[in-house]
């Protein structure tokens, strides 16, 4: 995780250098036609910037699809809670751009064995989660860099958390908001039952954390990094990979360390 907010360092002349994509909505199409009609439209391959319209989930996909490109993406809210998006406005949007300042994030890789001998490697923004596939509560054993740390977890799962999705699933499990450039991650069990009182952890960026299935005959485990869902695995790997960068921009009275940071004060 590099600290934010930074420039966001864009060419001065954006004049057929910003690409739009939009989530597959009536209001979000919408909005690209107006904007193309403003702004005109590159590809992403022509870019210097890409905007996301649409919601958190648009702006999780666009990442997805740019994945090695370090294009920076600006959102623009046509979804519902826009967590990682800015107001939607059409007026001086390359000064918008221009004036914008960069939150620069990491993502995590899952490497999950599975029941069958295969194995997935899937990476997530957000977080890498394992949920249980039946009413049978999940057992999980926890190793964080080949130190087992909790011997057994009985729960409905557990996830691990980049900063930029702390606010996610991960704050309705109860688990902490993480500021961004704490170079943390969140580690934190869904519905725990046994031990009830366990709440998870904060863990330095560079570690690996490592789940184990237990009983996975009896109680089968499926894990989830962001789109990439796998079932009935045994083992499943976390780290945060440090080759890949993402680059999400904000408008500065509005950026994302702030939202973070003001999240924590709502009530």
């Amino acid at each position: 995780m590099v600290s934010a907010p930074l420039p966001a360092d864009l060419p001065t002349d954006l004049t057929g250098r910003i690409a739009f994509l939009c989530a597959g909505t009536d209001k979000a199409a919408a909005a690209r036609a107006r904007l193309v009609a403003l702004y005109g439209d590159a590809t992403p391959e022509e870019a210097a910037v890409v905007v996301a319209l649409g919601g958190d989930g648009c702006m999780l996909e666009t990442q997805h699809r740019l994945l090695g490109r370090n294009l920076p993406v600006y959102g623009m809210n046509c979804g519902s809670v826009g967590f990682l998006m800015n107001e939607f406005r059409e007026e001086e949007l390359p000064q918008r751009l221009s004036a914008s300042q960069a939150a620069m994030l990491h993502p995590l890789r899952m490497t999950a064995r599975c029941a069958d001998g295969t194995t997935t490697e899937a990476l997530a923004i957000n977080e890498v989660s394992l949920l249980r596939e039946t009413r049978q509560a999940a057992k999980l054993r926890i190793t964080v860099d080949g130190k087992v740390r909790l011997d057994e977890l009985i729960c409905d799962g557990a996830l691990v958390s980049t900063p930029a999705g702390s606010t996610a699933y991960n704050l309705s499990a109860h688990g902490p908001i993480v500021p961004l450039g704490a170079n943390l991650l969140a580690l934190t069990p869904i519905s725990a039952f046994r031990p009830r009182r366990w709440r998870g952890a904060l863990l330095p960026s560079e570690v690996q954390v490592a789940f184990s299935i237990l009983e996975p005959d009896k109680r089968p485990v499926a894990a989830v990094a962001d789109y990439t869902e796998v079932r009935e695995v045994l083992e499943v790997g976390v780290r945060e990979d440090r080759d890949l960068r993402l680059t999400m921009l904000f408008d500065p009275d509005h950026g994302l360390s702030e939202r973070i940071i003001a999240e924590q004060f709502t009530v």
